[in-house]
């Protein structure tokens, strides 16, 4: 689960971490008493979306400007004119599609005179299964350009379970960085306070990108993002109340709701099967054989047929949907139920995409006899590559 950087800095904030003082406004009204508030001479306004690259993104609405997402101001009535520009203009990022986001919400933030930018993150190393920090000298910059084109300037420190973080290390790390002594302390204090935020509050990422080094020699987070482990949330009651559903796809949030993992992609064949790695195995078969899968969707070992079906309607829900291949090896989960969830969902859709179903495992013989006794026009595969093969197939006749 993702939150805002405003909603990001409360947290490292309680947590001890460097922030400047800023507030969060839903219209100019609300911008303007959180700039005199803040007093200046220098403000930034931010676009609050779930996405990077702001600073550098344009707006859909001439009226908005091209300043990008991220504008540094000098009086509070450049901040109020820029509120009205981003609230209810929509951002293209690098990571928004063509489409943008629509600005909602604006953060107001001191400015910073600063020395030098730095890139910090903790994410879990999925190799070694270990909180990791990643740090590097370029601040401010796509992290992924920078592992390319300059690996050596990757920085990692992985963190013992057992010991946390350790001293010596951290000191070492910020000494690589070129931090001065005053510097690298700040350094210490600051990551020791980011890791407990991470472990406490079961983050599966902070990044904060960029950390600067203040002309007053202080470390601050400047930009922050926080993913929360979703297999973690039931623990920490009061992260729901962060969450902003206006910034999630809408079948990925229904979906949610259901207990089914859902991530929409932008091909046209839907996707419905059990086990990730299945799925995963899935997608990458149907683009062998030439087409592009219209989403990711794992419907779990134990799914009921009422589950099946809301699935089903999930996937039918994408009007770029042109076909959807079924791909079950039941185990736990039993082929006549998918069956049944199958039927059960094509009736009340009204389904009219081909539809390729590939049944494994438990009950198969029993699942395949329900589908063919439904009257429905259901394409049989045999294996996964002839399923694959078949959707394809299918849906080039229909397009």
């Amino acid at each position: 689960m993702n939150i805002h950087e405003y909603q990001a800095k409360q947290l490292l904030s309680k947590y001890g971490v460097g922030v400047l003082d800023g507030g969060v406004a839903s219209n100019s009204a609300e911008a303007v008493t959180v700039a005199q508030r803040l007093g200046g001479p220098i403000w930034v306004v931010k676009s609050q979306i779930h996405a990077g690259g702001r600073g550098k993104g344009k707006f859909l609405e001439s009226t908005a400007g091209n300043s990008g997402g991220v504008r540094v101001v000098k009086s509070v009535d450049a901040v109020r004119d820029n509120c009205d520009q981003m609230i209810g203009a929509h951002l293209v990022t690098n990571q928004t599609g063509d489409e943008g986001k629509e600005v909602k919400k604006v953060y107001i933030e001191d400015g910073c005179e600063i020395q030098k930018e730095l890139y910090l993150s903790l994410l879990v190393d999925r190799a070694t299964s270990k909180v990791t920090v990643i740090a590097s000298t370029e601040g401010g910059m796509d992290i992924e350009l920078v592992a390319e084109q300059s690996p050596e300037k990757i920085l990692k420190l992985e963190i013992s379970e057992e010991k946390g973080l350790v001293k010596t290390e951290v000191i070492d790390l910020a000494k690589q960085l070129g931090l001065g002594e005053k510097a690298i302390e700040e350094t210490v204090s600051f990551l020791n306070s980011a890791y407990r935020l991470f472990v406490e509050m079961d983050l599966s990422q902070l990044e904060v990108n960029p950390m600067v080094l203040s002309t007053g020699g202080n470390l601050i987070a400047l930009d922050a993002k926080i993913n929360f482990d979703d297999n973690a949330l039931f623990r920490h009651p009061e992260v729901e109340d962060l969450r902003d559903e206006s910034e999630q796809e809408a079948a990925e949030l229904e979906a949610e709701k259901f207990d089914l993992n859902y991530v929409k992609l932008d091909g046209s064949i839907g996707c419905m099967v059990n086990g990730a790695g299945l799925a995963m195995a899935t997608m990458d078969i149907i683009k062998l054989y030439g087409g592009e899968p219209a989403n990711f969707l794992d419907v779990g070992g134990g799914a009921t047929k009422e589950k099946v079906s809301k699935a089903f309607q999930i996937i039918l829900s994408d009007e770029n949907v042109e076909g959807i291949l079924v791909n079950i090896f039941g185990g736990i989960m039993r082929c006549d139920i998918i069956a049944e969830g199958i039927i059960a969902a094509a009736k009340e859709v009204s389904l009219n995409v081909p539809l390729v179903v590939r049944l494994e495992g438990t009950n198969v013989d029993m699942g395949k006899n329900i589908l063919e006794q439904s009257g429905l026009p259901i394409i049989s595969a045999e294996d996964l590559d002839d399923a694959a093969n078949k959707i394809v197939l299918a849906t080039t006749e229909v397009s």
